[in-house]
């Protein structure tokens, strides 16, 4: 190994690399604090890596070992090992916040280092692949491939760097009591720009009682003067204002006549931002189908 060219031996004991030291700033440090990251920090870190990205590609043609870094023999064994990381993610469930009781991190692998580390290797390959293909762009047949990578890279660095601006909050609210605060995952209060007012909360149940359904009628008043009557259930969250208000909880030693009704209160700012991402990646593969089929 370590001989030149390198192969994909090398790709994935770099990527083993990555793994290894993930798991040892896990074991000593802790998860990832992404709040370090809140607005203006993520825009900051996103410039930094921006330049680190050009400053390696523009070393690159000089130092091989940079330069292998745009290769696919290092592409594949990261995307292998992100997929891995990804299939166990889904397998387990994710905490909102990390578990003390998991050094590993595994049910919180947004704050995973081994996938923090894995997914930001896989951001810096794209680039020096982009880059270089910069270098000789061709119109009619590099759009489709810049679309791909390039949408790729947006929607990993705005899901990445946005987890730390986004709110999620809990909020309780009683019949008749309009209520504007909610809890935050730390346990901390917060005003918000708008009130909910619990009208009427809803279950419906199966024949052996446990609860097949259940949802909250709500009026939402924001301080731009809107005024919305709305259903919020378990998977059909009310919008409002960059807001989307979920069902949650209720008061289950009342179940079906209880009077409260626990909304999850979310806004992610840099949403549109990992939307236009994935757009950016479908109209590339759209547009390679299509010149696919006039080739031949």
């Amino acid at each position: 190994m370590w001989t030149k060219p390198y192969s994909l031996r090398e790709g994935f004991a770099v990527g083993g690399g990555l793994i290894l030291t993930g798991l040892m700033l896990q074991l000593s440090i802790g998860p990832v604090s992404w709040d370090v990251f809140a607005f203006p920090m993520n825009v900051i870190a996103l410039v930094v890596l921006i330049v680190l990205c050009f400053g390696l590609w523009l070393f690159g043609h000089k130092v091989y070992a940079l330069r292998f870094i745009g290769t696919y023999r290092a592409a594949v064994p990261a995307l292998f090992y992100a997929v891995v990381l990804t299939i166990l993610m889904g397998l387990t469930r994710q905490n909102a916040i990390p578990d003390a009781t998991d050094p590993l991190g595994i049910t919180y692998m947004l704050g995973q280092w081994s996938f923090v580390l894995t997914y930001l290797y896989i951001v810096v390959i794209l680039t020096q692949v982009v880059l270089n293909r910069l270098s000789h762009f061709r119109w009619r047949t590099d759009i489709p491939f810049m679309l791909n990578h390039l949408g790729l890279i947006i929607a990993i660095l705005a899901a990445t760097l946005g987890n730390a601006d986004m709110q999620r909050l809990k909020m309780i609210t009683a019949i008749g009591e309009p209520e504007w605060r909610a809890i935050d995952q730390h346990g901390n209060i917060r005003e918000l720009p708008l009130a909910i007012d619990l009208k009427r909360f809803i279950m419906e149940t199966y024949d052996d009682g446990t609860p097949k359904r259940f949802a909250s009628e709500i009026q939402i008043l924001t301080k731009s003067g809107k005024n919305i009557m709305t259903t919020v259930n378990v998977n059909s969250p009310a919008e409002v204002e960059g807001w989307k208000i979920y069902q949650f909880g209720y008061d289950t030693q009342m179940g079906e006549k209880s009077q409260t009704s626990i909304l999850e209160l979310v806004r992610d700012t840099w949403l549109p931002i990992v939307y236009a991402g994935i757009y950016m990646m479908l109209l590339g593969a759209v547009l390679m189908f299509f010149g696919r089929r006039k080739a031949l």
